[in-house]
């Protein structure tokens, strides 16, 4: 079992030990937080139980302060309170630390209560042997159920606290007593691992929710075949840069491209789908070649393809990137053999503010009728400003 969750925590092998870092990391996080809480229940038990302890010996007491007995108990009492005390005057500065630093204080805060309530019951049995061991056993039991540690701490804490045990206490009880503790410290530390273990598969499912539910968005922005922008996800790109044209926005202007493969209907007849969807994949890779600035490069139609630019390009520019998007659909092969494969470019310059996405698309589109018209491989752009357009 120990082996078990222990492996959850350190990876077997170095490919398992990047996923389960950040799950490793998000445990000590929770486990910090989940602790605060319950040492903030813890302390406010001791005032409650170690002031009623107090008046019970100071004034309810026939002797007082004035046996060694009473005084024993007496100054445990007051290093409980002062223990909690300290841990309550250190959280604020303890809240901004590290949360390594954090969790190792309560590692620290833990560690003195456990010695605590083994000193007190180690003096209850030598000073009656006939005392129960209840104060160990609510400590060991109470300590597994509200603080979280990493299950090699937790192994180690309980190794350490057992041997403790059976250092000082265990000659000072009979066999029964002694085989019960036993039971107990395997109890609690079979209830921590457990405690444990819940909260690491909880966090892992819910890593895994959150990588879900990231690649099921990602799946609705993407276009599934080329891996491009969809057409939805180019429109509100556009949109979101359009709205950024101007003084208020500081942009000064976009450029769109549209990119239509000619006679692409001839290639799906002459070497069918699995060919097309091939010169569509290829497509895509070499715009992401041409096109590695771009601010958007989508698939927005069956063989359309559109490619955002967040400024303002000129006209030579557009019509250098074009020609080397034609010349790389040139290189493109079906089956060893090439293929001439071909694209019409529009291109449209806008810097005229309070355009929207639909004017912009008509605009380019039109531009990208008429390179088509001219003839296959050509490309033609527009300026669209402020009130008047200009054809290069």
């Amino acid at each position: 079992m120990i082996h078990k969750i222990h492996g959850l925590f350190w990876p077997k092998s170095p490919d398992e030990l990047c996923p389960s870092e950040p799950i490793r990391r998000e445990f000590l996080r929770e486990s910090v937080r989940k602790n605060n809480f319950s040492l903030w229940i813890i302390c406010a038990i001791i005032f409650a139980a170690e002031i009623y302890n107090i008046i019970r010996v100071v004034f309810l007491s026939s002797s007082g302060l004035g046996t060694r007995n009473n005084r024993i108990y007496f100054s445990m009492y007051c290093a409980l309170i002062l223990i909690g005390v300290l841990w309550l005057a250190l959280r604020p500065a303890l809240r901004r630390a590290a949360v390594r630093l954090q969790w190792a204080a309560q590692c620290v805060m833990t560690a003195l209560l456990f010695l605590w309530h083994m000193g007190l019951n180690t003096y209850d049995l030598y000073r009656d042997p006939a005392a129960q061991t209840t104060v160990l056993t609510t400590a060991l039991l109470g300590l597994a159920l509200l603080i979280q540690s990493p299950p090699a701490y937790t192994t180690a804490m309980f190794a350490a606290g057992y041997l403790l045990f059976s250092i000082v206490m265990a000659p000072l009880l009979e066999a029964g007593d002694r085989l019960n503790l036993t039971i107990t410290f395997v109890v609690a530390l079979a209830v921590s691992l457990t405690h444990a273990h819940h909260t690491f598969v909880t966090l892992k499912q819910q890593k895994q929710i959150v990588e879900t539910n990231a690649k099921l968005q990602e799946l609705v922005r993407l276009d599934p075949l080329t891996g491009l922008l969809n057409k939805t996800t180019v429109e509100c790109r556009a949109e979101q840069l359009l709205c950024g044209l101007g003084p208020v926005g500081g942009m000064d202007g976009l450029t769109l491209f549209l990119v239509d493969l000619d006679e692409f209907k001839e290639i799906n007849d002459r070497y069918g789908h699995p060919c097309g969807d091939h010169v569509l994949v290829e497509t895509a890779e070499a715009m992401r070649r041409v096109f590695p600035d771009a601010a958007g490069l989508g698939r927005i139609g069956g063989d359309e393809f559109a490619v955002l630019y967040d400024q303002p390009l000129t006209p030579e520019q557009a019509m250098a990137l074009s020609e080397r998007l034609m010349a790389g659909l040139g290189n493109i092969r079906w089956q060893g053999s090439p293929l001439e494969v071909h694209c019409s470019v529009g291109v449209c310059v806008c810097t005229r503010p309070r355009c929207s996405y639909r004017q912009l698309y008509a605009e380019t589109d039109r531009v990208l009728y008429q390179a088509k018209e001219g003839g296959r491989g050509r490309c033609c752009v527009l300026k669209l400003q402020h009130a008047e357009s200009a054809m290069a």
